[in-house]
């Protein structure tokens, strides 16, 4: 019996020990999964197909930032097709983030996930301040990214990579460790959740459910960091998938694969044979209008061209490109039509899908073109483009398809644009000009004549950028001058002209791009419901408007927690704030997702509080557009709709391997664990089915960090067994607060019952139907000029005059008299106090004119010399059929018009004369008129400057320095002198000034003359002695015929002459310079300047001594001893001479006889030769003279510039040259004797 008791015992023992190993085991490995870092699921951010707008036209180029998982959709994000294509790229973090192509372009963000089905959160409504519209598109339905053109249709642009889920590859970590770089936040976020495999522990034990799903790998793949998947969709089976590796360090893709499914990705076939095995592919495009129309770009670095498919993948032809592509453009109808923008700025079209390509334009700003809308444009195959002219001006211009010549280009707006400002948007055209300086925003409604858009005054615009073009109205975001965070909105009636207020300081932050992003969100499936984050005394807060922007409130705060604890929150201390714009930074950025079949239910991440912050975030739903809210996660949880948003599907962000993810079929209010894979996988990203079904995803990930790219099928049709019939649904109705009229209607929709698992057909009871309300004050918002008050009433802003008439009467009889108020354009109330409110149409007054405004197409105050000038000339108020208008040139012509609508193109002119012109415009009627003035600068081009001075001045003595223009008379000219290393110039509008060098030694003049844009500049150097001698030197009449007039013959000239003195007279090298003047006939200046060692003695020893040089130098000239050979056969003299070396006065306009200009001449030297003698007495030959006592107060030679028009050698037009008058001693005419220390021969020496 003991012996039993001790074996039983014993046994009990053993078992105890071994469940105690086991369980210490099973825990070590569980910890062990839990430090393994893991790819991080990111959150899901919803981005709009139909509703988003952003011009990406660089998307698709190697990224160069990392966004996490199939979260955070990246602004730049610019795919190929919106239903199609998603990109996943292998991060550091192991999550998804969309890589933009786009390079550097501004855009505004409105965030909205309607008429979309997508099914991620956070999803922004992008659009561009400037660009062609795009949008973002769901992993639910396999894209990311549309754009939609000029008729409002989602057509792709630079979109091939429509969908693009990007993975991204940091450059500083290496194939082997980028999957196991985690992100520190995340690990911290999830390291509290015990369950296994990092499930969450409020879950874990729920009864598990397993769903139907397939798992291939992509052999080969493993070094791959970038993945691009095309999902046909639609009544398809076929899957494309693009993986390829992005070397950081060289900036290209260096291998690529192409795999290719046709049983919804259950299996794949690798392409790399069928497409070439050496060709390397680094971007994918699909038709929009055509799903099995497929492209495939190459790698430029190694071969540029194009693989094309009409079977959906399953074969491909090559053609050769002659350029790069840096985007594409589909075109929204015509399937074969493509605009393709290369690296080198210029556009070029196909109508064969990519077959042959043929230029249309170059110069083309990046993202500024357009394909024309039908039945708005004069042609289907048009093209708007905005074209670079020069630095600082573009022009906005149409052109035909396949003729862009200059016969058959459009300038719908006559003058030129601030660059990098086209905008065509649905039935609106936008553009920048710039007037006096200032930005001027101007606005083409349906392809008519442009006119400044009106801002409510004194709104002072830093930044203007288009949010919203929908229901035929802009809704605009302006940065005021005093805001620097925050935005306005303001919205406008049906022609974007006039703005008014729609909400003060919305939030505003940079995107990664450098994008603007506007913290505001439009709910999908309900017209005029938004959500915007305001900041409120230094507080964020979110608020929603129910009617466009007219009202706005603070949310309501779940009454309960998930846990079901009360929460005490009172407005508008306490409430619910919500991200609503994507972030770089995935693990702070809130999420936001609506769609449109399913009305009503809005998904987001956020807080209950004072204000928004990114601590302690949750996810939060509605089911009743925004009236009250539940808690349902208090983690972050990427969620998608499923089965047009009849169910829900969560997927939890985690750095942790997971394999369930979580369904609910009740709003949320619950939720299934299902499994769908059987090893725990690090997710990556996802994709959904295209279309509104969306009942089969592919998730994408890794099992361990060394593993291929796993894709896991998973096919939710198994739990939906039926279809729906219209007992599965019930009904609710849109409120407000328990107002049930909202923007004139009563709507009731239908939505699933709770816990209902059935297949909804698509557009199947949304709508059970709608009712139109009375009109009353709320449906009207304030009209332009006035303000809402605090009773709710509008009433006219200080600065605004009613009795003011509509812009109708300038190109009509009646106007539509306002009352203050406007019905917002998609109410549709009826009835009750429509009339009151409603604006009354008049006939128009009979008024004088008023506000008339006048400038240059460009500008700009300045015009071109025989170029035509575009006046514009606007009239703010004022009957148009009776005002006549008239346009005074300023020189001597005028021109009139019967009314002002016949000028919308501009007036033109061309000026004959340079100067300054008054031009001014009058509008007159039998009441009055108006007029305006500016002044026009009208130049020609300035070709050449010339900077005319003596080249040796004496110290302390005013110096004459002045200009020759070429041509000379070019309109006004400023001046700017440079003297020395000075850096501030000295500014004249003379040609001439006078200068004092307080300094011996070399100094530098420079100087400029502006003209316009033209700046020209020359340059010489200026040498300073306290003393020196100069003689006029001539040269024998055939050195004339061989002058070409340029500075650096004279200059040679002056080298050759100056080596022969030296030579024959033996004078010191260092004591010459020699300066040949410009001008016929040649001349030439000698100046014999001290020694730079200083000689010992008075300064008359200093004098004698240049005296007795000078004599020496002029015997040697006067016996004919310098000369040299210009070429064989030609020997030039050079000769001293009395002569000044070129007339005293422009002889090509002078009446006056050569004779009598000599006469006078020689009379005004010999007085100043008689009064040299008797003034200082110095001894000459033959004549006894005295020399000074005080030399220094002897006059010195200072040459007087004077500025005079000679005939060019070349036979061009005259040109001034400048004149040296030099006052000669009389020493240095006769002879003395030679220097002692030099010996001249009767012979004539030989010369170099």
């Amino acid at each position: 019996m003991e012996t039993h008791l001790g074996h039983c015992l014993f046994i009990i023992f053993s078992q105890w020990i071994w469940l105690f190993t086991l369980t210490s085991i099973l825990g070590g490995t569980k910890a062990e999964l839990r430090c393994i870092p893991s790819c991080q699921l990111p959150l899901i951010k919803a981005v709009p197909r139909e509703l988003s707008e952003l011009d990406l036209t660089n998307f698709g180029e190697a990224p160069t930032q990392d966004f996490v998982g199939f979260t955070d959709w990246s602004p730049g994000a610019n795919p190929a097709d919106g239903d199609d294509v998603a990109e996943l790229t292998a991060s550091d973090e192991s999550s998804s983030k969309v890589q933009p192509r786009l390079e550097g372009n501004n855009a505004s963000w409105l965030q909205q996930d309607g008429l979309n089905g997508q099914q991620k959160l956070s999803g922004p409504k992008v659009f561009p301040g400037s660009a062609s519209p795009a949008a973002a598109a769901s992993p639910s339905e396999g894209s990311v990214t549309e754009n939609r053109t000029g008729d409002g249709k989602n057509t792709t642009e630079e979109n091939g990579a429509q969908g693009d889920v990007t993975v991204g590859l940091n450059e500083d970590t290496d194939t082997d460790s980028w999957r196991r770089t985690r992100s520190a936040r995340s690990a911290e976020t999830w390291s509290e959740f015990r369950p296994e495999d990092g499930e969450d522990a409020a879950f874990s034990d729920q009864e598990e459910f397993e769903l139907t799903s397939s798992t291939f790998a992509l052999t080969g793949d493993t070094a791959h960091n970038q993945a691009m998947v095309h999902w046909s969709g639609q009544n398809s089976s076929v899957i494309l998938m693009l993986t390829k590796y992005y070397d950081f360090n060289s900036g290209r893709v260096t291998e690529s694969s192409l795999w290719r499914s046709t049983d919804y990705g259950t299996t794949y076939e690798k392409l790399n044979e069928k497409v070439g095995p050496k060709n390397i592919l680094s971007y994918l495009y699909v038709s929009p209008n055509n799903k099995r129309k497929i492209m495939l770009l190459t790698d430029p670095e190694v071969e540029s061209s194009l693989l094309i498919s009409l079977d959906e993948g399953a074969t491909y032809q090559k053609h050769s490109l002659a350029f790069d592509i840096l985007s594409l453009l589909f075109h929204p109808e015509q399937e074969d039509w493509i605009l393709a923008y290369s690296h080198d700025q210029k556009l070029y079209v196909s109508v064969e899908f990519g077959k042959r390509w043929q230029l249309v334009h170059d110069s083309v700003i990046p993202n500024r073109f357009y394909w024309s809308r039908l039945g708005l444009d004069k042609e289907q195959g048009m093209i708007h483009l905005e074209i670079s002219i020069s630095d600082g001006r573009s022009q906005y211009i149409t052109c035909k398809l396949q003729n862009c010549s200059d016969g058959n280009k459009g300038k719908p707006f006559p003058g030129f644009i601030i660059p990098n400002s086209l905008v065509v948007q649905d039935e609106y055209v936008f553009i920048q000009v710039p007037v006096g300086g200032q930005p001027v925003h101007y606005v083409s409604y349906k392809r008519n004549a442009f006119y400044p858009m009106k801002l409510p005054k004194y709104t002072l615009p830093k930044d203007l950028q288009i949010i919203s073009t929908d229901d035929n109205q802009v809704v605009a975001a302006i940065q005021d001058w005093h805001q620097n965070d925050s935005y306005n909105l303001y919205m406008s009636e049906s022609r974007g002209l006039f703005f008014t207020l729609m909400l003060e300081n919305a939030v505003s932050s940079g995107g990664p791009e450098g994008n603007i992003m506007i913290d505001l969100y439009e709910v999908a499936g309900i017209k005029g419901v938004f959500l915007s984050n305001k900041v409120v005394e230094n507080q964020v807060k979110t608020y929603i408007t129910y009617n466009k922007g007219r009202d706005w409130r603070l949310l309501q705060a779940p009454t309960t927690d998930l846990q079901g604890n009360k929460v005490y929150c009172e407005q508008p201390y306490c409430s619910l704030h919500l991200h609503l714009h994507v972030s770089e930074n995935p693990y702070t950025s809130g999420n936001i997702v609506s769609k449109d079949s399913a009305p009503g239910i809005i998904i987001a991440s956020g807080v209950v509080g004072p204000e928004l912050t990114s601590n302690n975030v949750s996810i939060f739903i509605t089911s009743d557009a925004g009236n009250s809210w539940r808690e349902v996660f208090q983690e972050e949880y990427s969620v998608f709709f499923l089965n047009q948003g009849g169910s829900l599907v969560a997927i939890r962000h985690t750095p942790l391997p997971i394999r369930h993810i979580w369904l609910s079929f009740d709003e949320g209010r619950n939720w299934d664990k299902y499994s769908f894979t059987s090893s725990p996988l690090y997710v990556d990203g996802v994709l959904g089915e295209p279309g509104e079904d969306t009942l089969i995803m592919t998730i994408f990930g890794h099992f361990s960090h060394r593993s291929e790219w796993q894709l896991v099928k998973t096919d939710f049709r198994s739990i939906f067994q039926q279809r729906c019939t219209s007992e599965d649904y019930m009904t609710w109705q849109l409120h407000n607060e328990g107002e049930v009229c909202i923007m004139g209607m009563k709507r009731i929709f239908q939505k699933p019952k709770a816990n209902v698992r059935c297949v909804k057909a698509r557009n199947q009871y949304i709508s059970q139907m709608s009712d139109s309300c009375p009109c009353t004050e709320a449906d009207f918002e304030c009209d332009y000029g006035f303000e809402r008050q605090i009773d709710g009433s509008c009433a006219p802003a200080f600065w605004f005059v009613p009795a003011a008439t509509s812009r109708d009467c300038i190109t009509g009889d009646s106007f539509l008299n306002t009352t203050g108020y406007r019905r917002a354009l998609s109410n549709n109330c009826t009835d009750g106090t429509l009339l009151k409110y409603s604006p009354r149409r008049q006939r128009c007054p009979r008024q004088a004119p008023r506000g008339l405004q006048l400038f240059t197409s460009e500008g700009t105050l300045v015009a071109t010399l025989e170029r035509n000038v575009t006046f514009l000339v606007f009239l703010e108020e004022g009957l148009g059929s009776m005002t006549s208008v008239t346009v005074d040139f300023g020189d001597g012509t005028a021109m009139s018009y019967v009314n002002i609508s016949s000028i919308d193109d501009g007036v033109k002119h061309i000026y004959s004369k340079v100067g300054i012109f008054q031009v001014s415009a009058t509008a007159t009627n039998t009441l009055g008129f108006d007029r305006v003035i500016l002044y026009l600068h009208v130049s020609c081009q300035l070709e050449q400057v010339q900077l005319s001075a003596p080249s040796v001045v004496v110290k302390n003595k005013a110096v004459n320095l002045t200009t020759v223009l070429r041509p000379s008379n070019v309109g006004t000219v400023s001046y700017y002198w440079w003297f020395d290393n000075k850096t501030e110039p000295v500014v004249t509008l003379d040609r001439a000034m006078s200068f004092t060098f307080s300094k011996e030694g070399s100094h530098t003049v420079t100087v400029q003359a502006s003209v316009g844009n033209t700046v020209h500049q020359d340059q010489m150097t200026v040498a300073v002695y306290g003393y020196f001698r100069s003689h006029v030197l001539g040269f024998s009449s055939n050195l004339d015929e061989l002058n070409p007039g340029v500075s650096e013959w004279r200059e040679d000239i002056g080298r050759v002459v100056k080596s022969n003195m030296v030579q024959v007279t033996g004078i010191n090298e260092e004591q010459l310079l020699v300066t040949v003047l410009p001008g016929l006939p040649t001349t030439a200046e000698i100046f014999i300047v001290p020694e730079k060692k200083p000689r010992d003695g008075g300064m008359d020893e200093k004098w004698a001594h240049l005296d007795q040089l000078s004599q020496v130098l002029l015997s040697a000239l006067n016996q004919d001893l310098i000369q040299f050979t210009l070429k064989p056969g030609v020997q030039v003299n050079v000769y001293a001479t009395q002569l000044s070396p070129a007339p005293l006065v422009d002889t090509s306009d002078s009446g006056h006889s050569g004779t009598a200009v000599i006469m006078l001449v020689s009379v005004v030297l010999m007085g100043l030769a008689v009064f040299v003698i008797y003034k200082f007495k110095r001894k000459i030959p033959g004549i006894n003279t005295y020399t000074a006592e005080q030399p220094d107060k002897e006059q010195e030679v200072i040459p007087t510039v004077t500025s005079i028009d000679v005939p060019n050698p070349e036979g061009d037009k005259l040109t001034s040259l400048d004149h040296v008058d030099v006052q000669l001693d009389s020493k240095g005419r006769g002879y003395l004797p030679s220097h002692t220390d030099i010996k001249l021969s009767d012979e004539a020496p030989h010369v170099f």
